[in-house]
């Protein structure tokens, strides 16, 4: 079980060097403004790593709202949301449809409230899953012995992430007590903060979802996850990007997924988006919406392969690279850890996986060595 699969790049997180801030890292407004005919966009608070917000998009429509992305789990986006609603003119009772477009917290945290209020259908793609994939707390035989509260619950969470050994062979890093006690106080330790909606509407590619009077074509983008959804109305040019593709920052692209080449997926889907035409606006999970969707797409792109070719130079000098071994050459040290040999990993699972590399294991520890 990790917390960081749904975080951006370690390379995008804030330093100490007064780095200008990106868009995604701004703190949540209390802005309420239409970005497209009948869709809202609102701001709700965020505290992760490189991220201050996530767009909590109001789809309108004669039932009242669908909302896209409810946010965090937990009182603080909760309460966010209803003041947004009232600013907008609704309130919680309003919404009848909620739309996650893939499964980590900051996007599906208030989906199950919702529906437990209102009755509100959760719409996901097919492939939504556990956020986790492995070893969710729910399903440990444990679990439902003790309060998810509880100071022993949180503290079994804690030596349970922090003891884990990670897929490439190395120890979990565990943060500072301090840190630990922070997100402590936040109730990140409650295993009730992982736990997923159960959707009761599933798409798949390119089904149609009328929404707000108007018909969206579903279109799945694996990558980030592989269950990430965007929507698209080729009527009036509008794209719900999620965070597959972002105004500013990378989306991760971790190695923790059951996916054999998750950045193989990703470079696919983004290559679908520059096929997309008359593109008027973007509406992404995080920074503000945006033009130019093709250009964005293929700057992702270009950035990946840049890692890659990194990767390709560094191989030459390194004979049995651990993973631990190529982040120090992908990453700045500021950067480094868990996060970032998690994406690490997953460039070179994907050399791996085109030929180019080769693995090896020594205990569980991977090394990667040049086949060319």
């Amino acid at each position: 079980m990790t917390s960081s699969d749904n975080l951006v790049s370690q390379e995008e997180l804030p330093s100490h060097d007064h780095r200008p801030q990106k868009q995604e890292q701004e703190a949540a407004s209390d802005e309420v403004t239409e970005v497209a005919p009948n869709i809202i966009r609102t701001q709700l608070p965020v505290n992760l790593p490189g991220l201050g917000h996530v767009n909590c998009y109001l789809i309108e429509d004669e039932r009242g709202i669908a909302v896209v992305d409810p946010g965090l789990p937990g009182e603080d986006s909760w309460k966010a949301l209803s003041s947004r609603l009232k600013t907008a003119g609704y309130t919680v009772n309003n919404i009848h449809t909620v739309i996650v477009t893939h499964s980590h917290f900051d996007h599906f945290g208030g989906a199950e409230r919702i529906r437990k209020e209102t009755g509100a259908k959760i719409l996901t793609h097919r492939n939504f899953r556990k956020a986790f994939n492995r070893n969710e707390l729910d399903e440990n035989e444990d679990s439902g012995a003790l309060d998810p509260n509880s100071e022993e619950a949180q503290q079994a969470v804690i030596d349970r992430i922090f003891s884990e050994r990670l897929p490439w062979g190395t120890k979990r890093t565990k943060p500072p007590q301090k840190e630990i006690e922070r997100f402590r106080k936040m109730g990140r330790f409650n295993s009730s903060w992982f736990k997923t909606p159960e959707p009761n509407e599933e798409v798949q590619d390119n089904d149609i979802v009328k929404l707000g009077g108007r018909e969206w074509l579903s279109i799945h983008t694996p990558g980030h996850t592989n269950d990430h959804l965007c929507l698209w109305d080729p009527a009036n040019g509008i794209m719900f990007s999620g965070d597959h593709v972002l105004p500013s920052i990378t989306p991760h692209i971790g190695g923790i997924t059951p996916e054999s080449d998750p950045l193989s997926q990703f470079f696919g889907s983004l290559e679908r988006m520059t096929q997309f035409e008359n593109v008027v606006i973007t509406l992404p999970a995080h920074g503000h919406p945006f033009t130019n969707l093709r250009e964005r797409s293929n700057e992702i792109i270009d950035h990946h392969q840049e890692r890659l070719q990194t990767i390709r130079d560094a191989s030459n000098k390194l004979i049995e690279g651990t993973v631990t071994d190529y982040m120090r050459v992908l990453f700045s040290e500021r950067a480094w850890g868990d996060m970032a040999e998690s994406e690490t990993y997953a460039h070179l699972e994907h050399l791996k996986e085109t030929g180019e590399l080769q693995r090896d294991s020594d205990n569980g520890l991977f090394t990667y060595t040049n086949t060319q």
